[in-house]
């Protein structure tokens, strides 16, 4: 009844009249009639549509509840503000501000003075702030306003690109001070033999070329085991999917890494021949490693025992353990950081890179096992490798 009533009468007149024309020019009813109920039904179509908005009215096209619907689910942290205060929060944000944020005043919640900046604005924005959750963190604010009232705040975390990117810039820093070290060395005796070559004795000329032969070689180690490291790196995505049997491997390797002189120093005990899917040359060199590791960091004359056996969890599990001054509880978990070395002295003058570690660790990693690593100052140090042994195998 109330579609009817809103119907123009003007309209309904003119149809009428028409009709009443129609029939009087003995035009056929049923033609008339059709024409009558065509132009009736158009004025209720045009009726239906909705009146125009107002000019100085806005609609609300958005809602906080309508957006917190959209992006409950999603992993970054959203939340919208009704002028300034949090009407909605989704669950990642919920879970990183706290479920009480929730109508609070966003520019307490988030304390930045950017941030807050960026809350005062009108106008949509970005903004990098440190320290939101935790005192190191990095995040992004991106703001987007909806309308007068309402905005869509977007919190992204950009610590890990960060520190990425402060790891690669540590990592240029150390490899070019480990090459600059021995290059100043060869230079400057190169140097020294070409001013003089007449003023020096024999025994001083071959001391010098003694000495550029040996940072010659530490360049290239150095050389050699960042390569090494960065075809790793390169490839820790790829898992190896041939089918190794362990025993022959380690034994073998361990004996290359002993080599003739210190050989008497190794004592093997590979009680399971265990097999896995890797890649035999990467086993091979953390085998070497670590036994290189271990008969260059203990004592001198003692043993360096090598282990092959099961774990209890039906890993393959390998250790190499030394008899030497041990490693300082605090220096432990640094071990496997490119270049750290608990005594850069000895490191170095026994040959070490410092990345013989890194390397065994993302080797570990890429056949998806385990590290681990134990030192008792004056006791020793033990490092254990647990591989996944294949189904095949099992």
């Amino acid at each position: 009844m109330s579609m009817l009533q809103s119907i123009p009468r003007t309209g309904v007149i003119l149809a009428l009249v028409a009709f009443v024309a129609m029939l009087v020019m003995d035009i056929d009813p049923v033609i008339a009639t059709a024409v009558l109920v065509l132009w009736i039904g158009s004025l209720l179509v045009i009726s239906a549509k909705p009146p125009p908005m107002p000019a100085n009215s806005k609609a609300k096209l958005f809602s906080p509840d309508s957006i917190s619907d959209l992006t409950e689910n999603s992993a970054t942290p959203i939340f919208v503000t009704e002028k300034s205060t949090i009407a909605s929060a989704n669950r990642a944000a919920r879970k990183l501000l706290g479920r009480h944020v929730v109508g609070q005043d966003a520019r307490v919640v988030l304390r930045q003075p950017k941030a807050i900046k960026l809350l005062n604005k009108e106008k949509s924005g970005q903004a990098i702030v440190r320290g939101l959750v935790r005192r190191q963190d990095i995040w992004k604010i991106n703001r987007q306003t909806l309308d007068d009232d309402l905005a869509v705040i977007e919190l992204i975390n950009q610590t890990a690109e960060a520190d990425i990117s402060r790891a690669h810039t540590d990592f240029v820093a150390n490899a070019s001070h480990e090459l600059r070290t021995p290059l100043a060395a060869i230079i400057g005796y190169v140097e020294t033999l070409q001013e003089s070559p007449q003023d020096l004795a024999q025994p001083t000329a071959s001391k010098f070329l003694n000495t550029i032969e040996k940072e010659a070689q530490r360049m290239q180690a150095l050389i050699s085991d960042l390569m090494s490291l960065s075809r790793v790196e390169a490839g820790k995505h790829d898992l190896p999917e041939t089918v190794l049997e362990l025993q022959p491997i380690v034994e073998r390797a361990a004996r290359d890494a002993a080599g003739p002189d210190r050989a008497e120093r190794l004592d093997l005990n590979l009680t399971e021949n265990p097999a896995i899917r890797g890649d035999q040359q990467q086993i091979e060199q953390v085998i070497r490693n670590l036994v290189d590791n271990a008969l260059k960091y203990g004592n001198e004359g003692s043993p360096v025992r090598v282990d092959l056996d099961l774990s209890q969890n039906g890993e393959a599990r390998i250790s190499v353990s030394d008899q030497g001054e041990g490693i300082a509880p605090d220096q432990v978990p640094h071990l496997t950081r490119r270049f750290y070395r608990t005594d850069p002295g000895r490191s170095r003058a026994s040959g070490g890179t410092g990345l013989g570690l890194a390397i065994v660790k993302h080797i570990v990693e890429r056949h998806t096992g385990r590290l681990d690593i134990e030192s008792q100052l004056g006791v020793g140090t033990t490092v254990t490798i647990r591989l996944p042994v294949t189904k095949a195998s099992a």
